[in-house]
């Protein structure tokens, strides 16, 4: 069984989230791609998030688009900050050592890669699929490749590259969107219209819910969703 997973803040899951998730799914031929909404995530510590439930429900609303996209959530079982080694380790335990994960992340993601934790055992756990965005960080991913040790794959695998632990790395440029959850924020918060930004779900969510209409809205409301569950039209 081969699963892709995509983990991310996701405030708010927005369009190019879900496209390339369902690019990769297929291009790799995956059974399912899971996103996994990050409970806390260590590296926005100090920034103020969406509470993980509005979040959750988001992102869940966004899969519901597609048959191949699922949302787990694990990182809110968890106490603590959200972190990929713990994830990847859980993964393992609930769908057995014979699957083959393919944990997916962007280019900007990647090359902070040295500030994970236990950031070398991550590629013990998962093949990595890298959104690649062709430009002035190519050098910076093959030094990232040199210090890991990662190698180029066989003659002919083009993009393809090989971990010490014998995990695939692979670089996709999936279509570019140039969406941001950060300026989806400041939209809403400006009264702008976010239609076809996010699934119409989402919209009306955000909407409802009085999310993002100020500096620190979206950490502080007092209003949050029941269970999420079944498929709705997007």
């Amino acid at each position: 069984m081969k699963l892709g997973i995509l983990g991310g803040t996701f405030d708010p899951i927005h369009l190019g989230h879900l496209r390339s998730a369902e690019e990769i799914g297929q291009y790799l031929a995956l059974e399912k791609v899971y996103l996994i909404p990050s409970a806390q995530p260590p590296h926005k510590s100090e920034s103020p998030i969406t509470p993980f439930g509005h979040r959750l429900a988001m992102t869940r609303m966004g899969t519901d688009c597609s048959p191949l996209l699922e949302t787990m959530d694990l990182e809110g079982k968890r106490p603590g900050f959200s972190y990929s080694i713990e994830t990847l380790r859980e993964l393992h335990q609930i769908f057995g050592p014979s699957t083959e994960l393919f944990f997916i992340l962007g280019t900007d993601a990647f090359l902070e890669i040295k500030t994970w934790r236990d950031h070398k055992r991550l590629f013990d756990y998962a093949h990595f699929v890298i959104l690649h965005r062709a430009g002035c960080e190519d050098r910076e991913l093959r030094n990232i490749f040199s210090d890991l040790g990662i190698k180029a794959a066989e003659k002919g695998a083009e993009n393809q590259f090989v971990a010490p632990s014998g995990n695939a790395i692979i670089l996709i440029t999936p279509t570019r969107m140039e969406i941001s959850s950060t300026n989806i924020r400041n939209m809403v918060k400006d009264d702008k219209s976010i239609r076809f930004l996010v699934p119409e779900t989402v919209r009306v969510y955000i909407v409802e819910k009085g999310l993002y209409l100020n500096d620190d809205s979206h950490g502080k409301s007092k209003t949050l969703p029941g269970n999420h569950s079944g498929k709705k039209s997007c």
